[in-house]
């Protein structure tokens, strides 16, 4: 029986992509106060500007592909059960081909009902002022937003506590409760965090390998280490 290997992955995935990571130095996102963008508010606020926000990070996710590190944890299915619990919107571990993936912060190929949060729909054009759910509700992006549930972190945690290996890719891993489900592992599981600035302590987990490099090359040795 294959091993579960549990993957967290975060923004520091994808860069190498050529997608760039949603907050600035200044904690601006593309030059908006984050609750502007990415809160029940600022869309009620101004639908039109969230709107837009969402949709010029669409159009760049379709014009980028998956990278090496995306490719990586496919191949690493031959060996392990592989689930991927992502913090990231975009679609490149689908497109790269793991098959067990749970977006935690919804995902920018979809849209959903603002009355109905059920009716979701596959999108990947513009979502504008007009579109509409089949209960004439306006569309919004399929995104969680801050203030709003988490609705799949349950499952991500049943996942979890599940896994043999846990690895932790391009995360800083202070973003709650994303952060959170690494507490939901079992004592003395191996876990290996790959960033290139890792901003974790060696000594807050048992078993812990620190792989200070980025996702690419740091799955790379991920590979080599887990064979």
């Amino acid at each position: 029986m294959k091993k579960r290997l549990v993957v967290l992955t975060g923004a520091g995935i994808s860069a190498e992509s050529g997608i760039k990571t949603f907050r600035d130095a200044d904690g601006l996102w593309e030059g908006h106060d984050i609750y502007e963008v990415a809160s029940p508010q600022g869309f009620h606020a101004n639908p039109e500007l969230v709107l837009d926000f969402y949709n010029q990070r669409r159009r760049q996710l379709l014009e980028v592909s998956p990278n090496k590190a995306h490719h990586n944890l496919v191949s690493l299915e031959k060996k392990f059960k592989v689930d991927i619990i992502t913090q990231n919107v975009d679609d490149l571990h689908e497109r790269a081909g793991n098959k067990n993936i749970i977006h935690l912060h919804g995902e920018l190929l979809k849209a959903r009902s603002t009355k109905n949060k059920h009716l979701v729909y596959n999108w990947n054009k513009d979502i504008v002022m007009g579109d509409v759910c089949e209960e004439n509700a306006q569309l919004r992006p399929h995104i969680v937003w801050f203030g709003e549930d988490v609705p799949l972190l349950e499952k991500a945690a049943e996942i979890t506590l599940q896994a043999d290996i846990l690895v932790i890719i391009g995360t800083s891993m202070q973003v709650y409760p994303a952060a959170s489900l690494v507490n939901y592992i079992q004592h003395n599981t191996p876990i290996y965090f790959i960033d290139p600035k890792p901003a974790v302590n060696k000594n807050a987990f048992n078993n812990l390998t620190i792989i200070k490099d980025v996702a690419s090359s740091g799955t790379d040795k991920l590979i080599t280490m887990l064979k």
